[in-house]
């Protein structure tokens, strides 16, 4: 299933006499120039495009061929992003060239995906040291020819459960913390003890020394590392990196499987890849958004807040309620709602959100959340009925009970809350009791 919004290309991209164009559609304006000028370091460039476009091709749980070969670029005032999940929506790719990484100008901002075709593939793994690499987002040419003859646009639609996964992502990943930071000659000695084969065992990786050592249990301050092997596509960028750190959520001993973020830095790029809690599991379908996009007044606020987002490097939460004059809870309810089309993105590196160009359409969130659409569904009904801290819904023939815990937390009778225990965000019936509630808190204000 994709989405309905088209990417238009002028051509295919292209390398050549050491410059690099990337063909781009969509913007501010019909394919505009996002970029031009150099990469400073062109071969590690040159890696870590290659490693967004592996992680797009490839499906990490029950391989098959391979997937999309289209990441998403973002021009975005002093760097560039490339971003990608892969096939099974379980990795999420993001190649940063920060400003000391490039010397040219973003004169245009926005976003768009780049056709990393193989002939384009090819010629990056053939960049070296001191090839020059010159990067072009979004040329003006009206038709480029091919050896196959000319090309005037190609369509390609922008995958749903990208937008979804956006959304859960960035969600996600504003929960997390440093947790190590090692050299890069640790960091190589310990990615390649990984095992690289499809083992699907759930690990923990936790602090020690200048290194990290792996435990088959949680323990507090560690971080989750749900099959190893699919970090391989960092192992191309270590002979650049300076530095991997790793960044997850709080965890106690005997939690759950979390997801993670394992980024490597060169000063100038930075490559990070965050993985999902478990090699089945992708991030479209983890919930994490769903109580964000349940409250009446989301919509509305996710229009005024679209409407004041500038476009600087990365978005300040307490800024934005500043201008908007929504508290901050509401602000990030609002990105959350943003996120449905891709529009927001969480950089943990600088702990600070970013944004992105896509079409918003305030209804996405409704016809690309199921729980979402059950929930409203169930309140439309009048199959809720509160009673002090439990609720009773009437689904078809069957009765469930949700109850509130002194955490705040739901709990349900349905087999979705007893699969997951509330790890991949609330069932239908919790969402819409948490609505209910809400709504008649509200009504007594």
């Amino acid at each position: 299933m994709s989405a309905v919004q088209t990417y238009r290309y002028l051509g295919s991209s292209a390398l050549g006499q050491g410059e690099l164009a990337l063909q781009t559609s969509g913007g501010p304006t019909p394919n505009p120039r996002f970029f031009t000028g150099f990469l400073t370091t062109p071969q590690a460039a040159a890696v870590g495009l290659l490693a967004v476009a592996e992680v797009a091709r490839t499906r990490y749980h029950r391989p098959v061929s391979p997937a999309s070969l289209d990441p998403v670029v973002t021009g975005s005032r002093d760097r560039l992003r490339f971003e990608s999940f892969s096939g099974c929506c379980g990795v999420y790719a993001r190649l940063d060239t920060l400003p000391a990484g490039i010397d040219g100008d973003v004169v245009e901002h926005g976003t768009t995906n780049v056709d990393v075709n193989n002939p384009l593939r090819e010629a990056l793994a053939r960049v070296g040291g001191l090839d020059p690499l010159h990067l072009s987002v979004g040329p003006d040419d009206l038709t480029v020819s091919t050896m196959d003859g000319p090309v005037v646009e190609k369509k390609v639609p922008l995958p749903v459960r990208w937008l979804r996964g956006f959304a859960e992502v960035q969600i996600l990943a504003a929960a997390f913390e440093p947790r190590a930071e090692i050299p890069a000659t640790e960091a190589a000695t310990f990615l390649r003890r990984l095992p690289t084969t499809s083992d699907r065992s759930v690990l923990w990786a936790v602090p020690a020394g200048r290194s990290l050592r792996l435990t088959s249990r949680a323990v507090p301050g560690a971080v989750c590392l749900a099959r190893a092997s699919r970090l391989t596509a960092l192992r191309g960028m270590l002979r650049f990196a300076r530095t991997l750190r790793v960044y997850g959520p709080t965890v106690t001993a005997g939690s759950a499987p979390v997801p993670s973020t394992w980024e490597l830095d060169t000063g100038a790029l930075r490559l990070s890849l965050t993985l999902s809690p478990e090699p089945y599991r992708g991030f479209s379908g983890e919930g994490a958004a769903l109580t964000a996009l349940a409250g009446d007044d989301v919509v509305d606020d996710a229009n005024l807040v679209a409407a004041v987002l500038s476009w600087d490097p990365t978005i300040d939460v307490d800024q934005l309620a500043t201008d908007t004059g929504l508290d901050p809870a509401r602000v990030r309810a609002a990105l959350a709602q943003l996120g449905t089309a891709g529009r927001v993105g969480y950089d943990v590196s600088e702990a600070a959100y970013f944004h992105r160009v896509m079409p918003y359409d305030a209804g996405r969130a409704e016809r690309d959340n199921p729980r979402l659409v059950g929930a409203r569904t169930l309140l439309d009904a009048g199959a809720v009925e509160l009673d002090g801290t439990t609720a009773t819904i009437r689904s078809g023939d069957q009765i469930y009970r949700v109850r509130h815990l002194p955490d705040g937390n739901l709990t349900c009778t349905c087999p979705w809350w007893a699969k997951h225990r509330g790890q991949r965000g609330p069932c239908r019936h919790a969402l819409a009791t948490r609505m209910l509630t809400v709504d008649r808190a509200e009504e007594r204000v």
